[in-house]
């Protein structure tokens, strides 16, 4: 059996033999080759660079497949300039902080019940998050069968007990919020779920020093629950609220946009003058979309994401 002798420096008894921590730190490469990532970097040029930088240059024109014609600004001043369109504005930013907020606070009432020591816990969770599972165009059909003014089955029932009977999609005062009532049942289960994550990742020691204490229920969730699911809070805002602003198939499904314009978003106008060839202004309301979207998002994620780092 023989004995290795390990020299140590007198001066740095600490210091193990080998390689220093700043030589592994200088020495540290990647395990793939740098060649590797060409393949990636070509995808996300093609895909998505170059469609965004070209939608910024044919939002200044006016242009079809054969020809275009540069007129600046004039694009978006005519998006600004005509009600039709300036409303669909209006609509995407109450349909995104409406949908947004509301699946919040459901998301986070339903964890809180789901994650509770309750009968039937495992079925009510997946009743929860089945409408996720559905296609939002079925979603949006069947709902509009359902809510039909003269043929519905709500209407029905609520002519049953002669309550009022209102158009749920063809009055132009309720139509975007039958469709945003819509978009949260859809959308409510996957917030639901996020939310139950960030609840079962919170450690039980922490809910049973606050019993030990004598907090009651309501001071448990505002001391411990709240500010523990806070980072879960962040992605279910984050994700709802860009989903509400860029919702365009539920819309287009129920209403069309209709009647008029009462439910139009900035998407389904989008549509409407790509169909009726207007490219220029189309592609301008696309760039106005992306503003709007990375103008919310930007500081919205900054604030979470320091608030996050106060905890």
């Amino acid at each position: 059996m023989t004995t290795t002798a390990v020299r140590i420096d007198p001066a740095n008894p600490t210091k193990a033999p080998g390689r220093s921590r700043g030589d592994k730190r200088r020495g540290v490469r990647s395990p793939y080759p740098s060649w590797f990532y060409i393949p990636a970097g070509v995808l996300y040029l093609v895909f998505f660079a170059l469609p965004t930088f070209s939608s910024f240059y044919f939002a200044l024109t006016r242009w079809t497949l054969f020809s275009q014609q540069f007129i600046g600004l004039g694009n978006f001043v005519q998006f600004f300039q005509t009600p039709a369109l300036t409303q669909g504005f209006i609509n995407t930013l109450i349909y995104g902080f409406l949908t947004s907020a509301a699946k919040v606070v459901l998301g986070l009432a339903l964890a809180l019940l789901l994650t509770s020591p309750i009968f039937g816990r495992g079925y009510l969770r997946a009743v929860v998050f089945f409408p996720v599972l559905v296609s939002t165009v079925g979603v949006g059909l069947t709902f509009k069968s359902l809510l039909d003014p003269f043929h519905g089955v709500v209407n029905s029932v609520l002519g049953f007990f002669h309550l009022p009977q209102p158009g749920w999609y063809t009055d132009p005062h309720l139509a975007l919020l039958t469709v945003a009532g819509v978009d949260i049942w859809k959308g409510v289960g996957i917030a639901t779920l996020i939310f139950m994550a960030g609840i079962v990742a919170i450690p039980s020691e922490y809910f049973e020093a606050a019993r030990v204490d004598g907090a009651g229920s309501w001071n448990v969730f505002r001391n411990v629950t709240l500010p523990l699911v806070r980072p879960a809070m962040a992605t279910v805002i984050i994700l709802s609220l860009i989903g509400g602003l860029r919702s365009f198939d539920l819309i287009w499904a129920m209403t069309n946009g209709g009647p008029g314009f009462s439910s139009d978003v900035i998407a389904s106008v989008i549509y409407k003058q790509y169909q009726a060839g207007f490219f220029g202004l189309s592609t301008a309301g696309n760039v106005i979309l992306f503003i709007v979207v990375t103008a919310i998002m930007v500081p919205v994620q900054w604030l979470l994401n320091r608030r996050e780092a106060e905890l």
